[in-house]
This record gives C-alpha cells, structure tokens and sequence, in this order.
C-alpha cells in the first residue's frame, strides 16, 4: 500500500470512531432494540473498513456510513422478512412433541383381551363385520340371517363397552 494511503486509512478510522456516537443515534431509527442498534452500528463500521478505499475524498464521510447503514438495514429486514422466526440452529434443540405409544398398546392389549372374552358367535360377526365384510357376506359365512349377524355385532359391542368401561361405543372405539 502506498503510504497515503495508509495515512487515509488510519486518519479515516479514526474519524469513524468520532462518529460512532452518531452512527449509533441514527442506528435507533432503524432498530429499537438496544442490541441490534449496536448490531447495526456494528455491521456497518465493519463494511466501512473493508471498503475503505471506496470511498471518495470530497465527500461525506458521516454521509457515506449513514448510506452503508440504510441500506444494510434494507437488505437485513428483506431478509428477516423471507426467513422463518429464529434460527436453523435453535430447530436442532427444539424438541418436537411425540405422542406415547405406551398408551396405545396398552389399550390395544385391553381391547384385544376384551374381544377374546366375547361368545365365539358375536366375536365371529363383529370381527367380519369390523374387517370390512357387509351384513349380508357375514350371514352368509355363518349361515344365518341378516339380522341373526346385525344382532351379534350389536351385542359385541355392547360387551365390548362393558368390558372396557365405556358408556358409548364411540368411547371404547377410540384410544385415548
């Protein structure tokens, strides 16, 4: 580096500093939160120094790192506004919510002991019935009436009710 040019720098930086009490006036504009004023006011010196031999003798030099502020603060809220809240990093400590399986197959072992306890006749029907079979393929299968099978299923679940302490078929259908 030439050494005017090292004189510029330091002579520069120096004038920067004097005006970090105004950089951090205007930042306040910007950001009303003291920390990312600072983070602001921050980001700019930092891009004022890396750039330092872009700027123009004859010119503003308050001027010139107020536009640098501006438009970071631009290109900064244009950002936030396409990224998601918080941080890819916080994703990895965020603990997603798991249901307990406990809880499922426990009440699928209840209701399977309960099915097992039911006559032979109704735990026929209401499996074929549950399985996807119509009433009428059901009698069929057991050689009996529609309403023979209907009747069995009926008093399946009403057993299965009992057994499982529900008061509504609904109920013990469901796994709470």
């Amino acid at each position: 580096m030439p050494k005017a040019s090292v004189e510029f720098n330091c002579a520069s930086q120096t004038e920067i500093i004097s005006l970090l009490p105004a950089l951090k006036a205007f930042a306040r504009r910007f950001e009303r939160v003291d920390n990312d004023a600072e983070d602001l006011v921050q980001e700019t010196v930092s891009k004022a120094l890396c750039h330092l031999e872009q700027f123009q003798d004859g010119t503003s030099l308050k001027s010139w790192l107020f536009t640098i502020m501006r438009n970071t603060h631009c290109s900064n809220y244009k950002r936030r506004k396409r990224e998601p809240v918080g941080y890819v990093s916080d994703l990895t400590e965020y603990q997603a919510a798991v249901t307990s399986t406990q809880d499922w197959s426990l009440r699928a072992r209840d209701v399977q002991a309960a099915i097992d306890k039911l006559a032979p006749r109704n735990r026929d029907a209401l499996l074929l019935v549950l399985g996807g079979t119509s009433y009428e393929e059901a009698a069929v299968i057991c050689h009996c009436e529609v309403g023979t099978i209907k009747s069995r299923v009926n008093r399946a679940r009403s057993h299965l009710c009992e057994m499982l302490g529900e008061t509504k078929f609904s109920e013990a259908a469901s796994l709470h």
